[in-house]
């Protein structure tokens, strides 16, 4: 069994071992995540949870270290089936998945209510109570701290007293009172002005007998009050003390009522509230969230010692206040004491709603006469509060500021549920009051469609499925877009779709389409509310993020665009992505729809100047373009006839350490790297062939050779316009290149040869040998080995004049390659052995695979098969480690053919097995003859040189 204990020290505990969890951060940022064990925790909550608001630099990093270190501790405990523990990462934030009695605290809980359930036999109460207090092992969460351990402490602390005294009770109606002294006494010793403690241990102690033991608890509670909190004991406890006095029997009846509830302030009329407002016709779709919401309201009731909050986020028009008025209607039957509404208005051009002012109109609506309310906002939520005792009344906050607006409105008596919406996260609200978070995304293409059909019938959207799909992606699955097209196209009937559709696609001005008839209600209107709240630095990185080129972007590349610090960056993306802004979809990764990108455009083209616009982009490029050119240079340990001009200040361009972190980045960065070339505004004419050249190495080892072809058609578009002759013939190299992979051998022979040309009228005697080295590839898969023997003896002489010891090792490499593909082995071994011992000693991990690759075959026809194994096997580990995998599926393709010639043909299948796998990844057709192969015995490919 496996059990995470938070009820005494934060200990994982294993088949009855204890598991070691590491320093105390890190046992914070676990008991941070299993108090909300099977729901997601959003990662500010975390931080919020383990720092406290004011979190120092680097708590994310932090955050998410401590996390990777959690999920290692819990796979140890894969080997216990049905009972691991497991951290999944989950949209913004992490989630501890455990079984319902693999946490301490909520099997305490779980036991609770199961005793608090009516028509429960005393003794399965007691007994249930007795096993949940057992579960404390002394102070919870020990030896940690910060504001919200001691919060949590102390309402755990309060469950437990809660939990003691109904354990108490059960036991004393049972008749067994000398079970329950010595428990209350130690219990009391720890909460000494817990007065349902004293009295319960004042009747044990009179019903055992010793009442002159329960006179001595009565006086040290009293005088404990009185030094501590200058109060007087209350009429409970003075009540019991009267009994024992008159020696009367200590009645436990008052005690033993399940559930007692505070005594109700009722106004003089009893008034039942029905606030909610008209729910929206044909709501559609969210059934994931309203799934979410009735478990919400399910699990409340095995926790009636708290308020149920629900806060549902999101960006502006995304149904946030559809959604929570949907559900409330819904569930307005679990509220039969009412329903509480009121609008914050916390984003309005006329101000937000003022706790006062909403608390006042929800105790009109409670029916309270003007007379009998208090003065003052603390003592009007007060009497608030105090009329919800009691009674089961859902309150509904609609379109929220922030956390402190929406407090002084919370119920504080179990029974209630309050669900507020807002456009900011409400953090707080998770951190100090336990609300549940429930972010609102954009809706799906097919949740899409199905608002459109509600609002405009089956029908009419059947008949033009191609303009429907137009619509769905024109407005970006935002509900509020969705509903003023659907509007429009309502009031013209015979109205073709498809011109919907082209108005949409065609706007000279994108949202302009979607302002509706009244201009309030609007796209551009709404999303307005949001961008006027925001601070100033916050507001202008959100227009300078409208320049960025890509899907979505890093820190460090959103700092180089605003021209900050990557700390500043960061607050300010916190305090976008918190107004719903911007959306971090994966860690570290930001990204908003095409609706908010499109009215950020609006906002820069109207408030920053032409020179701001273009000095953010550059920096942007220049930092995209100076890591990239980095990180290259890593992949290939050479560098490619680049000159690259200096970045501009605040550029800060990345610096990789090794090849796996240059790899990653470029993962990372791929889709953004290929937006940047292919939309370059106009000026960046050398940054588009640039960034172009730089992405080479890395799309034809991934074999991305489709996209390389693109990317590179782009950038000699580029270099022609800007009349770049070395751009030209950069761009040429890397058609030729894409395809030479795509197995159009004339066209990159077309490509290779004009691109010989240029860099010969550049005296680059570099790229001279790079197209050497290309040309004789091509000509070596046409068959014409002797011509690429001469082109290979020339890319060495262009290394040696350029002085590139990488590049001569290739060229060795290559010399070898074609001698053996003539029949000359022996001659070809030792060209080939040459070149291993060069870029052994550069370091060169490509060209280390690809001369392993070359021995490998060369051993193999000298009938050394052994060796020939050997080398394909080093070779193949090293074309994995750099991610190059069509070389990976040829090397698997030749080492079966060399276990075939030793005689192991079931290694040989493998091998080929393999190699047919990474050809049908990749999508190339050298795949069919291996496949023939494998059925039929027929022979198999013949690839290329390495």
């Amino acid at each position: 069994m496996v059990q995470l204990r938070l009820l005494g020290p934060v200990e994982l505990v294993v088949r009855g071992n204890l598991v070691e969890l590491g320093p105390p951060q890190r046992r914070t940022v676990l008991a941070a995540l299993a108090v909300d064990a099977g729901r997601p925790v959003q990662v500010d909550v975390l931080a919020e949870r383990v720092w406290g608001a004011d979190r120092p630099d680097g708590a994310r990093r932090a955050l998410y270290a401590h996390v990777a270190r959690i999920r290692r501790t819990c796979e140890a405990t894969d080997d216990s089936p049905g009972d691991a523990l497991r951290v999944v990462r989950r949209s913004g934030g992490y989630q501890l998945e455990a079984g319902p009695d693999q946490v301490d605290l909520h099997r305490f809980r779980q036991l609770t209510a199961l005793a608090r359930q009516r028509g429960q036999d005393l003794g399965v109460r007691a007994s249930l109570l007795t096993d949940a207090l057992a579960l404390w092992r002394g102070e919870p969460l020990a030896g940690l701290e910060g504001q919200w351990i001691a919060r949590v402490r102390e309402t755990w602390r309060r469950e437990r007293v809660d939990a003691a005294v109904r354990w108490a009770q059960a036991e004393l109606r049972g008749g067994d009172p000398d079970a329950v002294v010595a428990p209350l006494t130690e219990l009391l010793e720890e909460h000494p002005l817990a007065e349902p403690l004293a009295e319960a241990l004042m009747r044990a102690l009179h019903a055992t007998g010793d009442s002159a033991g329960a006179l001595n608890c009565f006086a040290a509670i009293g005088q404990r009050l009185a030094e501590d909190l200058g109060t007087d004991p209350g009429p409970r406890l003075r009540e019991v003390h009267q009994a024992v006095l008159r020696g009367l029997p200590a009645d436990t009846t008052a005690l033993t009522k399940p559930d007692v509830r505070p005594v109700r302030i009722r106004s003089a009329v009893d008034v039942i509230p029905a606030q909610l407002p008209m729910g929206v016709g044909g709501f559609t779709g969210r059934s994931e969230e309203l799934a979410r919401l009735r478990d919400i309201l399910a699990a409340a009731g095995q926790q009636p010692t708290a308020v149920v909050i629900s806060a549902v986020s999101g960006t502006a028009g995304v149904g946030k206040t559809a959604l929570a008025v949907h559900w409330a209607r819904q569930m307005s039957n679990a509220f039969p004491d009412g329903q509480l509404y009121v609008n914050l208005r916390g984003f309005d051009d006329g101000g937000a709603v003022s706790p006062a002012r909403a608390v006042r109109a929800f105790l009109d609506a409670l029916g309270v006469p003007p007379q009998n309310i208090p003065r003052g906002l603390d003592a009007q939520a007060a009497l608030y509060r105090s009329l919800l005792a009691g009674r089961r009344v859902l309150i509904l906050l609609d379109n929220a500021r922030d956390a402190g607006q929406v407090r002084p409105l919370l119920p504080g008596a179990p029974g209630c549920l309050a669900l507020v919406t807002s456009r900011n996260r409400l953090t707080g609200l998770a951190v100090a009051e336990g609300a549940h978070l429930l972010p609102l995304d954009l809706l799906g293409p097919a949740e899409a469609r199905e608002l459109l059909a509600v609002r405009l019938g089956s029908v009419r959207l059947a008949t033009e499925p191609a303009a429907v799909d137009e619509i769905v992606v024109q407005c970006a699955g935002l509900p509020l877009a969705l509903a003023v097209v659907a509007a429009r196209a309502a009031t013209e009937p015979r109205r073709p779709l498809a011109e919907l559709a082209e108005e949409l696609r065609t706007a000279d001005r994108r949202l302009d389409p979607l302002d509706g008839d009244d201009p309030s209600g609007g796209v551009r209107a709404v999303f307005s509310w949001s961008y006027r709240m925001l601070s100033p630095n916050a507001a202008r990185l959100f227009r300078l993020l409208s320049l960025h080129p890509g899907p979505d972007a890093a820190p460090p590349a959103i700092a180089a665009l605003a021209g900050v610090t990557e700390d500043s960056a960061q607050a300010l993306l916190t305090e976008l992505t918190d107004a719903q802004l911007l959306t971090e979809h994966r860690s570290g990764r930001y990204t908003f729809h095409d609706l908010l990108r499109a009215y950020a455009a609006e906002c820069t083209a109207a408030e920053d100047d032409d020179a701001t616009r273009h000095t953010a982009t550059l920096r942007m490029l220049d930092h995209y373009l100076h890591t990239a050119w980095a990180a290259d240079a890593l992949l290939t340990l050479r560098r490619d006839p680049l000159t690259l001009a200096p970045p501009l200040p605040g550029a800060q361009p990345g610096r990789p350490s090794d090849h796996r972190e240059a790899l990653a980045w470029f993962t990372a960065e791929r889709l953004v790297l290929l937006s940047a070339v292919e939309r370059t505004p106009p000026g960046f004419d050398t940054h588009t062939w640039q960034l172009a050249a730089t992405l080479t190495t890395f799309l034809e080892r991934r074999g991305d050779w489709q996209e390389l072809a693109s990317a590179h058609t782009t950038a000699l578009r580029a270099a022609r316009l800007a009349g770049d002759t070395a751009g030209q013939a950069n761009a040429h190299r890397g058609l030729g290149l894409a395809w030479a992979r795509l197995e159009r051998t004339d066209r990159a022979e077309h490509h290779y040869l004009l691109a010989l040309d240029l860099f010969a009228e550049l005296g680059n005697e570099a790229g001279q040998a790079r197209m050497h080295q290309n040309l004789a590839a091509v000509a070596s898969a046409d068959g014409r080995h002797p011509e690429a023997l001469d082109h290979a003896h020339h890319t060495l002489e262009h290394y040696r004049c350029a002085h590139d010891r990488g590049g001569q090792a290739i060229a060795l490499n290559h010399i070898g390659w074609y001698h053996t593909k003539l029949g000359d082995h022996r001659r070809a071994l030792a060209y080939c052995e040459q070149a291993l011992g060069l870029v052994q000693e550069i370091g060169d991990l490509s060209g280390q695979a690809h001369t392993l690759d070359s021995l490998g075959y060369i051993h193999r026809h000298l009938g050394r098969h052994a060796r020939s194994v050997e080398c394909y096997g080093q070779a193949l580990e090293l074309f994995r480690k750099t991610e190059d995998r069509r070389s990976e599926a040829i090397g698997h393709a030749y080492l079966g053919d060399t276990h075939e010639d030793a005689g192991d043909l079931t290694a040989a299948r493998q091998a080929w097995a393999r190699a047919v796998e990474i050809f049908d990844d990749l999508g190339l057709p050298d795949a069919e003859p291996l496949r023939a192969r494998l059925a039929h015995g027929q022979d198999g490919p013949k690839p290329g040189p390495p």
